[in-house]
């Protein structure tokens, strides 16, 4: 089969570097062979897979777990189970790679976390019903359960944004998503954005204190982790929370108000979904992968495509396609 696979094991040597469009010195386009199911584990062949910022920065060597050199790379795909130990055989999955990635024609996965699909929904929301929807969705609860009027994530353009903003829309819980461009605050409005903070606005700090007035939001969800991310925090009430799960920023940020940890009950607390999957009870787990594809199915969440790109073009397409504004690629076998 062909596959996308890895050039170098563990972890890059400088960790310190941005976000890469080019993959190339990362990857290489190889005919290997078809992986053989074990013990609990079923063989899909991939319809779709998606390339999130987590996959790039994996590639790159940035991500929370070692690469492995000759492994295809790609943490999530749809597609169809062929063979393995699952009553699933010949249905259509949303799935995670067990070890084996996803961007290849065919790969691996754990029965445990196969997703039978609803044939509502379609391939293209399918190839990403894990990463950024769970992320969402598990993160919204946290949200939820602080109880404040509103609350603030950065990234907001990006596709896990455009969802958390539909699920304050819909929760009544006011949604503030901040953004680097004023092109984005008519789209993330028109989506039901209560306010939309543009970081690059001359009026940003005193739009940013009004926010805080209004709104008491005490939950930062944040994907950059820069020098505004921790603005932002500082800028929060008591009790305020900033949950980083991503690191878009390759600066790390300022942190010059200690005294808030101290004396406003404020914290730092990262978010990974790998550790929620081990950490959450197995049917809140289903809850929220039935509210997925409920949401999915429903026309509340769509998957914005910007690219679609044969597996085997890929490599000399992704620098492109990467370096679009708010890029959302997927891989076509």
């Amino acid at each position: 089969m062909t596959a996308l696979i890895l050039r170098h094991d563990g972890y890059a040597k400088d960790r310190s570097t941005g976000t890469p469009t080019d993959l190339s010195p990362f990857l290489e386009l190889a005919e290997v062979p078809v992986p053989q199911p074990g013990p609990g584990q079923a063989l899909i062949k991939v319809a779709r897979a998606a390339v999130n910022p987590s996959d790039v920065m994996f590639v790159a060597g940035l991500y929370g777990q070692p690469r492995k050199a000759g492994q295809p790379a790609g943490f999530e795909a749809v597609g169809e189970v062929v063979a393995g130990d699952t009553p699933l055989m010949g249905q259509r999955v949303s799935f995670s790679g067990a070890g084996l990635g996803t961007w290849a024609d065919y790969a691996l996965a754990d029965v445990s976390g196969l997703i039978p699909l609803r044939p509502d929904v379609t391939d293209e929301d399918a190839a990403g019903l894990i990463v950024n929807p769970l992320t969402a969705m598990a993160m919204f609860d946290i949200v939820q359960q602080d109880g404040a009027d509103g609350f603030l994530f950065t990234a907001g353009g990006s596709q896990l944004g455009k969802f958390l903003t539909a699920l304050g829309r819909d929760s009544g819980v006011a949604p503030i998503p901040v953004v680097r461009r004023e092109a984005q605050v008519g789209p993330l409005k028109a989506l039901g954005a209560a306010e939309v903070l543009v970081t690059t606005d001359p009026d940003f700090p005193e739009r940013m204190a009004d926010v805080m007035k209004t709104y008491g939001p005490r939950i930062l969800l944040d994907a950059v982790a820069d020098q505004i991310s921790a603005d932002l925090f500082f800028a929060m009430p008591r009790g305020a929370r900033w949950i980083p799960y991503g690191r878009l920023s390759t600066e790390a940020p300022r942190l010059d108000q200690i005294g808030q940890f101290i004396f406003m009950d404020k914290s730092v607390q990262g978010f990974w979904l790998a550790k929620w999957f081990t950490t959450t009870p197995p049917e809140q787990v289903g809850k929220a992968v039935a509210a997925v594809q409920e949401r999915f199915a429903s026309g509340k969440w769509t998957t914005d495509i910007s690219a679609v790109l044969p597996l085997r073009d890929a490599l000399d397409r992704l620098p492109e396609a990467l370096a679009a504004k708010d890029a959302k690629i997927q891989l076509a076998p």
